[in-house]
Parts: C-alpha cells; structure tokens; sequence
C-alpha cells in the first residue's frame, strides 16, 4: 500500500500554464483524506511553492514539502526545517570563480532571496523569468559570511550557450557536487548526495514509512534518483528519456492529467476498494 507520495512540480503537477488541474486537485485531495502522505518535492524555497499548498490544501500540521531538490524537509504550516543538507561558504567561492571561468551568470539561493553574483558581463541571469516568486538581491562575493544558509547555486541562460559551457566543467566539479540540468536552460549545483531521493529518504524515515510504500512521479533529470529510489517510480508521458528508462511505469503528460490518473489507479482504487 503507497503511504507517501512524492510529486515534482514543474512538467509533473502543473501543466503547461503552471496551473494544477482540477482532476489532479481532486486526486490528492482524496489520497490526503485516506490518509496518504502527499509531498511536493521541488527545486524551489518553500516560499516559492506556498501558493500550491494553498490550492491543494496542504498547510495542515502533518504535512511536509521537500525543498531544494531534498535539500531540506520542512513542515508546510510552520515552515520549520526538519532536516537540512546546506552548502558552505567555501563552495559558493568555488562555484563563483567557476561560473566567471564560463562567463555564465551565477544566482545563490539563500532559504527564500535569491543572490545574484556578479560573474559574467555578456549575460543576464535567466532565473527571474523562471522563478518569479523569489526575491532577487545583487551581492558581492566579499560580502558573503559564513553564517549565511546558502542551498544551491543555479545558472540559468540560453539553453544552447548552457550546453556548450557545461563541457567545458571541469570532471572535480561532477565529483564534488550533484550537477544537474533541471529545465533546458537552468544548471544546478547541489551539495554532493543531496538528492530528492536522500530527502524523501529522511522524511520517510522520520514518518515511519518504508521505501515500498513510497511513490514518485516526475519528469525531468533532477527526478531521476528520487524515480530510482522508490517502490514506485512513475514517469510522465513528457518526461526525458533518463527519467522513461528508470521509471516503473509511464502515465499520461502533465496536461493530461497524468498525476491524478496514476494516483486513481494505483493508489486510490485500492484504498477505496476498486471504486
């Protein structure tokens, strides 16, 4: 029996206008009211995500969302952390004198402020446009202290110039860090193990579920682990390759409603006896 369910959100449970179907909303909120744990497990701050919550009416004490690509658990009423993996100073200076090597934008996201590091002056960081809910802050490398949080550095520009410039990262970056494209045109960089699949992993393990009792649903290379990592691992009809080939079963694309198909079927006829 599926106990959890963990849900990307962009390409998975939004469509194509960032909205969530009615279907999908339906769907969890059955799942919710059978006792089902229904987890958004997202790139993005909390703060950037509140809004879904809102719609899909998870900011009861209980429920819980994993932020920063399993960077953090947190609690969705309180926003209390729960369990955190962050990134040291030391490697923000790193991934700063990496980013002007490529002459790409760098943005570091600090909990919910996003720092915009001046690395590149051919190009303009894409990362408003994508994540329009975050506040946006210019900083200095000096300005920067160890007592900040720092969860991930993004670069975000031109989906052609990104690719060409990811050739050129050194393989100690790969080593040292989770590198993953998680839109075509949006690199990110995670301390290393830090996946969706290690923050899943500690919330089930906090809430007592076992890993057969977990499904993921997702659709794009951050996913990937967390599909792997599941009892199961459910890929969208939209999703890459990588995420097809890893995953126990493909269901309909995100403006099918894809999401609320696959809960009907394995996780909500059960519980309801096939109805």
């Amino acid at each position: 029996m599926i106990r959890l369910i963990a849900i990307d959100l962009d390409g998975t449970l939004l469509d194509s206008n960032k909205e969530i179907s009615i279907r999908n909303r339906e769907a969890l909120a059955r799942a919710k009211a059978a006792g089902v744990k229904v987890v958004l497990c997202t790139g993005r701050p909390l703060t950037a995500i509140e809004g879904y919550l809102e719609t899909l009416n998870l900011r009861d004490n209980g429920d819980y969302s994993i932020t920063f690509n399993g960077g953090l658990v947190q609690k969705n009423d309180t926003g209390e952390i729960i369990e955190k993996a962050l990134m040291p100073l030391e490697s923000v200076q790193e991934l700063h004198e990496l980013a002007v090597t490529l002459n790409v934008p760098l943005d570091i996201l600090s909990d919910g402020l996003v720092l915009q590091l001046p690395t590149t002056a051919d190009y303009t960081s894409l990362y408003p446009q994508l994540n329009n809910l975050l506040t946006f802050e210019p900083a200095e490398l000096s300005q920067l202290t160890e007592a900040r949080i720092y969860n991930k550095a993004v670069v975000a520009v031109n989906e052609d110039y990104l690719d060409g410039q990811i050739t050129k990262i050194p393989q100690r970056f790969f080593d040292n860090y989770e590198v993953i494209k998680t839109r075509s045109n949006l690199l990110e960089f995670m301390p290393k193990g830090i996946t969706k699949a290690y923050g899943i992993s500690l919330l089930a393990k906090d809430l007592n579920i076992d890993v057969t009792e977990i499904m993921t649903i997702g659709d794009e290379e951050n996913d990937v682990p967390m599909i792997e990592y599941a009892g199961i691992g459910v890929a969208m009809a939209n999703a890459i390759p990588k995420v097809k080939d890893c995953a126990d079963i493909i269901t309909d694309s995100n403006d099918e409603d894809g999401v609320a198909k696959i809960i009907e079927k394995l996780v909500l006829a059960p519980l309801e006896g096939g109805n």
